[in-house]
């Protein structure tokens, strides 16, 4: 295993203590580049009623590059919500195989569900989406 692959487990494992299935994620849109192809997104959760910075264990666990702290992950693509995109890959990193929702069943099969199922935006500018 190389130093980027045991670091990358080490976010996921870390961030698999801080969230758990249900819980809402906050992404902050913090800069556009000029041709629009990119974005720096932060990452919070709030515990307490106080934000909980998770942007870097992020980065590293969706393998998305993040220079220093206040500037936000870099995700590259445009004409979709990025901030999605991040909350996706998040779950996606945490999560491979989804996580059982109340015997979610098709053709007599038990599936995996994992899909953001809420959504709300500040102008543009905050997102709030939560994984059940």
């Amino acid at each position: 295993m190389t130093r980027k692959q045991a670091e990358r487990q080490e976010a996921i494992e870390e961030l698999r203590k801080t969230l758990k299935p249900g819980d809402t994620v906050y992404t902050v849109l913090r800069k556009v580049s000029r041709t629009g192809m990119s974005r720096r997104i932060d990452v919070y959760k709030l515990e307490d009623g106080e934000p909980f910075y998770l942007t870097g264990l992020v980065a590293k666990a969706i393998d998305a590059s993040f220079p220093q702290q206040g500037q936000g992950l870099k995700v590259d693509g445009c004409g979709m919500d990025m901030g999605f995109e991040v909350v996706y890959r998040l779950g996606w990193a945490l999560w491979p195989k989804g996580f059982d929702t109340a015997g979610y069943h098709k053709d007599g099969r038990e599936y995996w569900r994992n899909e953001p199922m809420s959504y709300e935006t500040d102008g543009g500018y905050a997102l709030k989406q939560r994984w059940l």
